[in-house]
């Protein structure tokens, strides 16, 4: 017995192909269509947000642009992943909490540094301990 599931169903694109008897020598899916749109006018703003004019080949690199950037976006929707939740995944991603490294070490520099115009003295191993005291005790003791 064969189990039959219905990806079938979802292997077919909703799929514009142009207007009766005319159509593209490409297919597009009305999502890319959208995108695309959406992209171009997106492109063309930072074209002359950069001081680029518009011309036939500033617009002609506006259009393959255009098509790269929306190939590269429907390359990641499908009918398991939407437009909105692909969207919606990258705002998150970019406003998630992440963790700030703290720099151990750095630039060594001296200005925290105490400098005193006096040598400091040796300080005792022992409290109560002197130089006469250590003196005697090296001697031999008598018996």
């Amino acid at each position: 017995m064969r189990i039959r599931t219905d990806d079938e169903v979802y292997r077919v694109d909703a799929v514009w192909l142009g207007p009766p008897k005319a159509t593209f020598p490409w297919r597009a899916r009305y999502v890319a269509w959208g995108v695309g749109i959406a992209v171009f006018l997106v492109v063309l703003t930072v074209e002359r947000q950069l001081g680029v004019g518009f011309g036939f080949f500033s617009t002609a690199w506006a259009f393959v642009a255009t098509i790269l950037i929306t190939r590269l976006i429907t390359r990641k929707i499908s009918h398991e992943r939407p437009l909105g939740a692909v969207f919606t995944m990258w705002l998150r991603e970019l406003h998630a909490p992440r963790e700030r490294p703290r720099g151990e070490g750095g630039a060594v520099t001296a200005t925290k540094l105490r400098v005193r115009t006096e040598r400091p003295r040796p300080k005792n191993k022992r409290p109560g301990t002197s130089r006469a005291r250590r003196g005697r005790a090296a001697a031999p003791a008598r018996r």
